[in-house]
């Protein structure tokens, strides 16, 4: 495509910021009033309660930040050049092939990208070139595992979604199979966002307790909110559980060859 001068990353990843921001606070503050919130004890209600009430302060301010944003010169001016494209939209001269023809070479570079991030390795050994998989069987060790490995991780779900969006703007063009490894490719997106919500939630709520570190061995909101942070534990270990299960499918030479082999079938 042949796209607006005012439409680049830069500008793309500017506006996204701030809406991610607000984003972010809207699930923290979701999830622990609705999913948490109700599991506490009284008193623990109550200490929960003055974080709530500094997240919201703090979400205010976000949003006064988002409306500047979306009445801003740069996105009122990305905004129309997009409408303007898409009344006549520009193509480059590579965008006189057939998709069929060009298909395959679309989107096997995002798979790839995809299947060789090295956030698959997380919690994983290469011994001699066979994989082995880490037995972590525990809360304490499922909590340093992900905290020291977080960036992967985080990093891999951006992967997925960008492979996920690739893979369904042409998902009319494939059958029943190419659905199901979407499908399972959404899954990924979703269970690392999970676990990287949990990982914004306690950092969050440290800042705001002032407990210290988020690189603790015990997570220091333990010293006021020990339910949550109990619950916030298991919470991490259950999703730790629930991606080995993707981690093991993805790493087997049936599924990337399968899914290979589906992508170049246009």
């Amino acid at each position: 495509m042949d796209l607006p001068k005012s439409v680049t990353i830069k500008n793309t990843v500017k506006i996204g910021h701030s809406l991610g921001k607000l984003r972010d606070l809207d699930v923290l503050l979701s999830v622990l009033t609705d999913n948490y919130r109700p599991l506490l004890s009284t008193k623990e209600q109550k200490n929960l309660d003055k974080a709530l009430q500094h997240l919201s302060k703090k979400r205010k301010h976000k949003l006064a930040q988002v409306r500047k944003t979306l009445n801003s010169k740069l996105y009122l001016n990305f905004k129309q050049e997009l409408n303007d494209w898409l009344e006549q939209p520009k193509y480059t001269v590579s965008g006189d092939y057939s998709l069929n023809f060009v298909l395959p070479d679309l989107l096997l570079p995002s798979v790839s990208q995809f299947l060789l991030h090295p956030g698959w390795l997380v919690g994983v050994e290469l011994q001699q070139g066979e994989l082995k998989f880490l037995e972590i069987s525990n809360l304490d060790a499922t909590d340093r595992l992900l905290k020291s490995e977080d960036v992967y991780l985080h990093d891999l779900r951006k992967s997925a979604k960008r492979t996920r969006y690739s893979l369904e703007l042409f998902a009319q063009c494939y059958g029943e199979t190419y659905h199901l490894y979407l499908k399972q490719v959404e899954a990924v997106q979703e269970i690392l966002g999970e676990i990287q919500d949990l990982h914004v939630l306690i950092e969050v709520l440290e800042k705001v307790l002032r407990l210290g570190s988020a690189y603790a061995p015990r997570s220091p909101i333990t010293k006021k909110l020990p339910e949550l942070a109990d619950l916030l534990s298991k919470t991490r270990f259950q999703k730790w559980l629930e991606w080995q299960v993707l981690e093991k499918q993805f790493l087997t030479d049936k599924t990337r060859s399968e899914f290979r082999q589906i992508i170049q079938q246009a």
